[in-house]
């Protein structure tokens, strides 16, 4: 909801475009109801996205492209499973070189992918594309300028800039927001047991995100509606306020 929010006020302050993206790269993992229930929260809470929902499972011929394009750079690398043989992986070569980029929350960062990082992988073992290489093919696809996120996948962008370069990519600018945590340091997710977002409070909830982000909401009590208070939080949507911060 965070980062939903602040990647939605962040387009709609500059009278910008905000997609939704479906990343169900994963189908044998994933939830039948889960991409349904994302959709339906996201139209509860007042998210309005711009065209057609992208999903990332009917984008293989695209992903399959850049790999044929990054041939150059890339390897097969193949590992036993119990003494038996599996499909070989695809990774990509990293450079030696740091790749910094000055995010607009966390400032300045620098990672040397080829010690922090190393070769990573594009084709898994068991054929599905990794994330790494889906997220740059269909920011350039769908014209993605400015990518807000959280900040645990702060350290996955160098990985990403280098992939666009590699493929002559533009390289959007980023922001990523502060985690919201449990009691034990960790980011709330179903993986953790985070409760689902409860959309008979969605007024309250939306209160509850912009205050998280640092921007001085009024109670929420103080609007006649759900769209009353989007109104309140594009027209004083400021990310400066937030502080730099990797959880």
């Amino acid at each position: 909801m965070v980062a939903a929010t602040a990647s939605y006020l962040a387009a709609r302050q500059l009278q910008g475009r905000w997609l939704l993206r479906i990343e169900d790269l994963d189908k044998p993992r994933e939830q039948p109801s889960a991409t349904a229930n994302i959709i339906q929260t996201l139209d509860a809470y007042g998210f309005e996205w711009d065209g057609e929902i992208l999903y990332q499972s009917q984008r293989q011929d695209a992903y399959q492209a850049a790999l044929a394009t990054l041939q150059m750079h890339t390897y097969s690398c193949t590992r036993s499973r119990k003494g038996l043989p599996t499909l070989p992986a695809i990774r990509v070569r990293t450079p030696d070189d740091p790749i910094c980029f000055t995010d607009n929350i966390q400032g300045n960062y620098c990672q040397r992918l080829s010690r922090d990082v190393g070769d990573f992988v594009l084709l898994r073992a068991d054929g599905l594309f990794a994330y790494q290489l889906a997220v740059v093919v269909d920011d350039a696809f769908q014209g993605v300028n400015q990518v807000v996120r959280g900040a645990d996948l702060l350290d996955n962008t160098p990985r990403q800039i280098w992939l666009q370069q590699l493929l002559g990519l533009p390289q959007p600018n980023y922001a990523h927001v502060p985690l919201v945590l449990n009691e034990f340091g960790q980011k709330l997710s179903k993986q953790n047991l985070a409760p689902a977002l409860n959309t008979s409070e969605r007024l309250q909830t939306l209160v509850a995100a912009l205050r998280f982000l640092q921007q001085p909401c009024p109670d929420a009590c103080e609007f006649s509606s759900l769209s009353a208070c989007w109104d309140w939080a594009i027209a004083h949507w400021d990310m400066h306020h937030l502080k730099p911060s990797q959880a």
